[in-house]
């Protein structure tokens, strides 16, 4: 997290496409001081509510850095609302076994004293995944043979939400390897709406 500023997820792929292991924390579009699945010194590390998400995807081999990504939340992943009602509802479903033992949890679920001398728990954990951005955002990059490639989409109400010096700064890069686009991507909540971002782009 940083202070005053978004907070980041990040993640390493060996494989250039391979979808994202989420465990038991489902995609999110931001994040929220209250949600149970942050820690307490995330909580209280400062005064905060609510923080965009940026999800950086790096691509390694064993020894390279071949590519990171910079995709930010609320254009990469669906409501909260949209995970969670799947989520409930696998949680509500756990629940109707009869002459169980459910304890409270985190995860979808948890039964205790399953055999006859209760010495046997059983933990019900999602195991959530998402599509690399690679995939994802194909139809915006198109991977090159490059050694080292960089790419950032951000909305532009985010981009334009930072310091004029900042933009200023990077808009005035000039070098061929650097690049800036207007673009759009579909909505997360309904694909028929598209969303308004910035491209950014550095490949060596």
């Amino acid at each position: 997290m940083i202070k005053g500023g978004d907070a980041i997820e990040v993640k390493k792929t060996q494989s250039a496409n391979s979808d994202l292991a989420l465990n038991s924390s489902y995609p999110k579009s931001n994040i929220n001081s209250l949600s149970p699945m942050i820690t307490q010194n995330c909580k209280n590390c400062e005064d905060w509510t609510e923080k965009d998400l940026i999800y950086c995807v790096g691509h390694t081999t064993d020894t390279t850095l071949k590519s990171l990504w910079f995709v930010y939340g609320n254009i990469y992943a669906a409501s909260h609302e949209t995970y969670q009602r799947i989520k409930n509802t696998i949680s509500a479903g756990i629940g109707t076994i009869p002459n169980v033992e459910f304890a409270e949890t985190k995860e979808l679920g948890r039964v205790n004293k399953v055999d006859s001398l209760g010495i046997t728990n059983l933990r019900i954990r999602g195991m959530w995944q998402i599509q690399n951005p690679r995939k994802v955002f194909s139809y915006l990059h198109i991977p090159t043979q490059k050694e080292f490639e960089l790419v950032c989409i951000m909305p532009t109400e985010k981009y334009n939400s930072f310091n004029e010096s900042s933009r200023t700064k990077i808009e005035s890069i000039n070098k061929i390897e650097f690049s800036i686009e207007n673009q759009q991507v579909q909505d997360p909540n309904n694909p028929a709406k598209l969303i308004d971002c910035k491209l950014i782009k550095y490949i060596v």
